[in-house]
């Protein structure tokens, strides 16, 4: 069987005999050798792994509804129930009212694009007038919302973020016009951690009758669950009376199975607007809640089991391990001269950057990669980022020793930052043309997604 690191797909086809379950779960096994080690822990995003009894239990509670497909929520009312349960949970844990509701999606990209949808339908029929819709987003919010605006023909307003890396309300005061129909704040955002100053931003939303939202997909099932352990957090939920719309991952710090996310409303009359109904199809009345028609029944089962099996003693015990660890390493990094924190961030998602001319922060992270460990990079301003969970407590002192390990190479040795990745990422970062780098992208996607598949890094078997 081929490892992964061989994709030289375009003469792939269904074998004409099967291989037999043994040599196919071997198979498997083998193509992941060289992904990330989220076991271990080195990695810092993508996973959030609380350990094998907890996948156990995922595995087990999603093979229960392995075949169910809640496409349909009157064929299999238990599916149903099970999403329902859990809505109600998400309405409960951020302070929701009664009549407020909601619906599990495929992830927090769905959960953007839907409030995205949503928003604009609901300015349609409260706004005639308004031909070309704006939403005002901080430079820093996800890359979903830009999504969203480009598939729902919204235009994404950019708002500049503050010395705090917070959007600046005042900034977003002086955007707002008459084709302002949406709002969104983050809490947190992924680039730096930080939380968007919400209650400004409600109450200047509710002022002038737009709705905000909170993507809350990162600190959804976390923010509250560290204001429980005791620390001390701004307003930024359904408490805030301007929040109208809140988005929440329940596959991050949830701890359930991808893909499972929540987006909540204050009430029906704006959920409706997310739903789709066709009444004249030959093939019966359609009702659809989101984008996706077949959902998998395993991810909801297994994202409920996530939540009562943990309970909220659980989740507050996860919280707090996972701020020490957070803060331990954030600690680690404050105490190298040559980094520096970006911001303040009140949760476990941060980045840091170099301070120093002659440490390249895209060469260290080189340096941390070829010790094992996956790093994101970011750019504007060039940064490593973090997103800690529980587990990485146990390596957070490796982690350190080797981040100091990797500065010091970089420093003893300049030519690194011209190698590897650290010369692509420099290079992209400093582009001036930004469709310059759309456009490598793109031949980038071309390449990865074309007959042969070929992943950044490898050869193209073609010779080309």
């Amino acid at each position: 069987m081929e490892g992964n690191n061989t994709s030289n797909g375009s003469h792939f086809e269904i074998p004409l005999k099967g291989i037999g379950a043994e040599a196919v779960l071997e198979g498997l096994k083998v193509r992941k050798i060289g992904d990330p080690d989220y076991k271990a822990p080195r990695t810092f995003s993508l996973v959030y792994y609380l350990g094998e009894e907890h996948t156990r239990l995922l595995c087990d509670a999603y093979e229960i509804y392995f075949s169910e497909n809640a496409l349909n929520p009157t064929a299999f009312k238990s599916l149903k129930g099970l999403e329902h349960e859990v809505v109600r949970m998400g309405v409960k844990l951020l302070h929701g009212p009664e009549e407020a509701v909601g619906t599990m999606s495929s992830g927090g990209t769905e959960s953007c694009l839907l409030a995205v949808k949503t928003w604009r339908d609901y300015a349609r029929a409260r706004r005639p007038l308004v031909r070309k819709p704006e939403m005002l987003v901080a430079d820093t919010v996800h890359v979903a919302w830009e999504k969203g605006a480009e598939y729902f023909d919204v235009r994404m307003v950019m708002v500049p973020v503050g010395k705090d890396f917070r959007m600046d309300p005042e900034a977003a005061r002086r955007k707002i016009n008459r084709n302002t129909i949406l709002i969104v704040a983050s809490a947190p955002d992924y680039p730096h951690g930080m939380i968007d100053p919400i209650e400004e931003l409600g109450a200047m939303a509710e002022a002038r009758d737009i709705p905000l939202h909170v993507d809350a997909c990162l600190g959804g099932f976390l923010l509250p669950f560290m204001e429980a352990a005791g620390e001390s957090l701004p307003l930024w939920d359904f408490r805030v009376p301007g929040v109208r719309s809140i988005s929440a991952d329940v596959h991050k710090y949830g701890y359930a199975a991808k893909g499972a996310s929540l987006i909540l409303y204050r009430n029906m009359d704006y959920l409706e607007r997310q739903f789709f109904v066709s009444q004249d199809w030959p093939g019966g009345v359609f009702l659809s809640h989101g984008l996706l028609g077949t959902r998998p029944g395993g991810a909801i089962a297994a994202a409920w089991a996530s939540l009562v099996a943990l309970g909220r003693d659980g989740f507050i015990a996860h919280a707090r391990e996972t701020m020490e660890a957070a803060r331990a390493i954030q600690d680690g990094i404050a105490g190298i001269q040559e980094l520096q924190l970006i911001g303040r961030p009140p949760a476990s998602i941060f980045s840091f950057r170099s301070v120093d001319a002659a440490i390249d922060i895209y060469a260290v992270g080189d340096r941390m990669s070829a010790k094992g460990w996956h790093v994101d990079r970011l750019q504007r301003p060039e940064a490593l980022h973090a997103m800690v969970i529980p587990r990485h407590g146990r390596v957070a002192d490796e982690y350190l020793s080797d981040l100091r390990e990797s500065v010091a190479a970089v420093r003893a040795d300049p030519s690194l930052k011209r190698q590897g990745d650290a010369a692509m990422y420099g290079m992209i970062s400093r582009v001036p043309l930004r469709g310059v780098i759309r456009a490598e992208v793109m031949k980038m996607a071309r390449r990865m997604y074309g007959p042969d598949g070929i992943l950044p890094g490898q050869g193209d078997p073609s010779g080309k």
